[in-house]
């Protein structure tokens, strides 16, 4: 029997006929953890259905000992329904009327209880999902600043959100996605500040997806929502730490959690929401700008120094006589394009090692990258050193990149930039250039201008991309999130 055949079958009066019902639909016997713990109240059978591992069995127990002791206390068999929902001691106690809804609840991590004779149910919110504490974000680390970050449990997220945001207004609603996954989403913005469009259209896209299962959760999500296709630059942002999404959520963005992931999604963003990093915000306003400015170098090293490099060495003419020492001083049979590809490509291998490797290890094999591999491969003329040089600053400057999804399009640019250079010199400089910025400028995350402050131009947001201006000085939100109140003053 399919989910579909019981889109809204109500809850059975024999409880017995819904056992029979969960073991159909819910795997229950079948599955050793999907279980039922049956009690008798007042001649009535009560069922406690429940799936171990995901709930927190101090309650389920201390749930049980209070309904058994109302054989001792109570007579009253006409009110058993009012007395048993009386003694379910919670502070989250929902009814439930159809079997789905029961379903999902308990295989949720929540319990449900069902009486004989009754057509209603109620469900107890005891989830004790396993995971982590929050704990810092490995690729957001700050020298000053909060250590909490976010975990693979949607509801310490939340925890953590509205623990700095302590506002009436902030809303998080949630939804169930995935046929089978039913995996938790949850939206989150503050009423009066977000867009009403853009929430609306957010939560129209997530309601439209119409898929098994989302086992790679906020991944999965995020491709539903912009339908990005092979656009290699990121249209959302993500973040592991709770300060950031709580500045941004006091913007007028719209986040989105999603169950089992530690990424809080942002929405709407742009090219320069990539840049941005926590650090520029835990120092004074005039270190940020030159933190900001350092990065900024490092972005634009890693995008245009090999392509702009590799012209110079197919066209000495363009360098005056001073700066003819940046090479090659060497000559190798492999032409120089070649070697920044294999060089490139090599940083990525080791990266990628890196990743796979155990921490341990991970030392010693870049130690025997960079001074083994590195220097045989000089010495054996695979590679002249300047090429090694100016590859490592670029992928120093990728690294510098606080979004690593934006780090990679960027490395992917820089590599067909590269081939335009070989190909076709200066123009094809100019020409790879251009199309790198009409690119951008033509891409939309959701309706908002990926280049916006550059383009379209507005140099008051522009001005606070390139300065940190202090937080007392930004008493207006982002035009471009299209805010209710925009400004940043109490009411």
């Amino acid at each position: 029997m399919t989910y579909e055949s019981y889109d809204q079958t109500p809850i059975f009066r024999r409880v017995d006929d819904n056992d029979e019902w969960f073991k159909k639909n819910a795997s229950m016997i079948t599955s050793f953890d999907v279980g039922v713990r049956k009690l008798k109240i007042l001649d009535r059978a009560v069922h406690l259905y429940y799936v171990t591992g995901l709930c927190d069995s101090a309650y389920i127990i201390k749930v049980v000992e209070q309904l058994v002791e109302i054989n001792d206390n109570e007579r009253e068999k006409a009110k058993a329904r009012e007395i048993i929902e009386n003694r379910l001691i919670h502070q989250q106690v929902n009814p439930i009327k159809t079997l789905e809804k029961a379903r999902d609840t308990f295989l949720s991590g929540l319990i449900v209880v069902l009486i004989d004779g009754e057509e209603i149910g109620y469900e107890i919110d005891v989830r004790s999902y396993p995971g982590r504490q929050p704990q810092e974000a490995d690729t957001e680390k700050v020298i000053r600043g909060a250590r909490d970050g976010y975990t693979e449990n949607i509801i310490i997220n939340t925890a953590l959100t509205r623990r700095r945001i302590r506002d009436g207004r902030l809303r998080f609603e949630i939804m169930k996605i995935g046929q089978r996954s039913k995996m938790d989403v949850c939206i989150g913005y503050i009423n009066g500040v977000a867009d009403p469009g853009l929430v609306k259209i957010i939560k129209q896209e997530l309601e439209a997806i119409n898929i098994d299962g989302l086992p790679m959760a906020d991944k999965s999500i995020e491709e539903f929502l912009i339908k990005q296709g092979y656009n290699p630059f990121p249209l959302v942002r993500y973040t592991e730490r709770p300060d950031i999404a709580s500045s941004h959520l006091l913007e007028g963005h719209v986040i989105i959690i999603t169950d089992t992931s530690p990424s809080v999604i942002i929405t709407p963003t742009t090219y320069f929401h990539h840049v941005q990093h926590a650090e520029e915000y835990r120092q004074s306003a005039a270190v940020g700008t030159f933190v900001r400015w350092v990065r900024f170098l490092g972005i634009l090293t890693s995008i245009y120094l090999l392509p702009l490099w590799l012209l110079f060495v197919l066209e000495p003419s363009l360098l005056p006589e001073r700066l003819a020492f940046i090479g090659p001083n060497e000559h190798t049979h492999i032409p120089t394009v070649m070697q920044i590809f294999f060089a490139d490509i090599g940083i990525e291998f080791l990266r990628m090692a890196a990743i796979h490797t155990p921490t341990p290890l991970s030392t010693a094999m870049g130690l025997i990258a960079a001074a083994l591999i590195g220097q045989i491969a000089i010495d054996v003329g695979l590679f002249v050193p300047e090429v090694i040089l100016y590859v490592a600053i670029a992928a120093i400057g990728s690294f510098a990149t606080p979004s690593y999804e934006l780090s990679v399009a960027n490395k992917m640019s820089r590599l067909a930039l590269s081939i335009l250079v070989a190909l076709f010199h200066i123009p094809g400089f100019v020409i790879g250039v251009t199309l790198y910025i009409l690119f951008l400028s033509s891409t939309r995350s959701l309706n908002t201008p990926y280049l916006w402050p550059f383009i379209p131009f507005n140099m008051k947001a522009l001005w606070q991309i390139i300065i940190r201006t202090p937080v007392a000085g930004a008493k207006m939100r982002p035009s471009i999130v299209h805010p209710l109140d925009k400004k940043r003053e109490g009411d």
